[in-house]
């Protein structure tokens, strides 16, 4: 009997072990993966836990605090906060799933500022069952189809998210059907309140898919896409079309290589014609050692007319907006569940963008932000 329980324990803590480290919210496989078969002494329900604790300096600055206002994660300067702190539960029995997770930090207070009170500290919140074989349909509350970038650090490439990442959904409310056509294939289609919003802001909803196709092990590409009307109820309607494209390559055991681009439509003020904005980013990731890795990242970020990104600036400009720069981050990881990351970032952008108030048509940018990541 003895035996048997040890036996039981030592399979709990495998099973715990492997639903820690599945990646459902890693870029590189953005749709949750198919269900690993339940055993008799598998238990379907795991926990688990995240906090991303940093300090970010940016030079020659002189706006407090706060970072740019396009920058949401990590996005406090000559502070020591939590950019994310997360504890959640999740069920999968094969046939039947959910998830609960609660989390807070900075990225939270930036993300979620719009959101009802009672809903901005929720990660994570669906239930879901297989309809068929190959299938599965969820509700509620899950993260964003779109991007190659996630709310999670420690399964980025980089410590900090490009200006395309932070400027696209990290989080979703809807229902979604995936269908595992293949081993290497999967197919998602969404019915969303939004774009990035818990609750809605208008009585229509948005439409979203993804296609996600690993033809070798070393090649995976990926294509969602986003329609719906953001605007807020009582606004003239104005339509958005978005896609999203990346494509992961695994050149050597030591190399990884990721290409991301963007483009996206919105309908102008008065549906005199479309405001387009595009963005890309380059990412090479290469391992040092057993323990120490590295990741160059080059980006652009166009919008015409400041589309979407004016929205959310201080004051409303009726101007274009390009940034364009890059990044350098070193990772240490003296566990398999903890992270230590240095990395900085330089940004240049058209006249004003990085406004100062001791310099209001400041164009350039850099910072130096540093983190310490674990799980469980």
């Amino acid at each position: 009997m003895q035996k048997f329980l040890l036996v039981s324990l030592l399979a709990l803590s495998l099973r715990a072990a492997l639903a820690q480290t599945t990646p459902v919210s890693d870029p590189a496989l953005a749709v949750p993966p198919p269900a690993a078969p339940s055993t008799p002494t598998a238990s379907p329900l795991t926990t688990y836990g995240f906090v991303d604790a940093y300090y970010g300096y940016d030079f020659d600055h002189a706006n407090g605090n706060d970072r740019p206002y396009f920058l949401f994660s990590h996005g406090r300067q000559n502070e020591f906060a939590v950019n994310n702190a997360l504890l959640g539960a999740r069920y999968d029995d094969g046939h039947v799933r959910g998830a609960v997770g609660l989390h807070a930090g900075t990225y939270v207070s930036a993300n979620y500022a719009n959101e009802d009170p009672v809903l901005r500290h929720v990660y994570e919140a669906y239930a879901g069952f297989r309809p068929f074989a190959k299938a599965w349909l969820d509700l509620g509350i899950f993260g964003s189809h779109i991007g190659f970038e996630s709310a999670i650090s420690k399964d980025n490439w980089t410590l900090t998210r490009s200006v395309m990442a932070e400027n696209t959904p990290y989080y979703e409310a809807g229902a979604r059907f995936t269908y595992e056509v293949g081993p290497r294939l999967t197919l998602t289609g969404l019915v969303l309140n939004g774009w990035q919003n818990i609750r809605e802001t208008n009585q229509a909803k948005a439409l979203g898919t993804q296609l996600q196709w690993k033809p070798t092990d070393k090649l995976l590409i990926n294509s969602s896409t986003f329609y719906g009307n953001e605007q807020p109820q009582g606004l003239l309607v104005r339509r958005r079309y978005y896609h999203n494209f990346y494509v992961t390559y695994a050149a050597s055991p030591r190399l990884n290589l990721a290409l991301v681009f963007d483009v996206g439509k919105q309908q102008s003020d008065g549906h005199h014609g479309y405001d387009t904005w595009h963005a890309a980013s380059a990412f090479a990731k290469y391992k040092l050692a057993d323990k120490f890795s590295t990741t160059l990242r080059g980006e652009y970020y166009y919008a015409e007319r400041g589309v979407l990104i004016r929205s959310i600036m201080p004051s409303a400009l009726d101007a274009d907006f390009r940034v364009a720069g890059g990044s350098l981050n070193l990772d240490y990881a003296p566990a398999s569940n903890v992270v230590f990351r240095v990395e900085g970032r330089y940004l240049n952008g058209m006249r004003g963008v990085f406004a100062r108030s001791d310099n209001p048509d400041n164009r350039s940018y850099g910072n130096l932000t540093t983190s310490i990541a674990w799980s469980f």
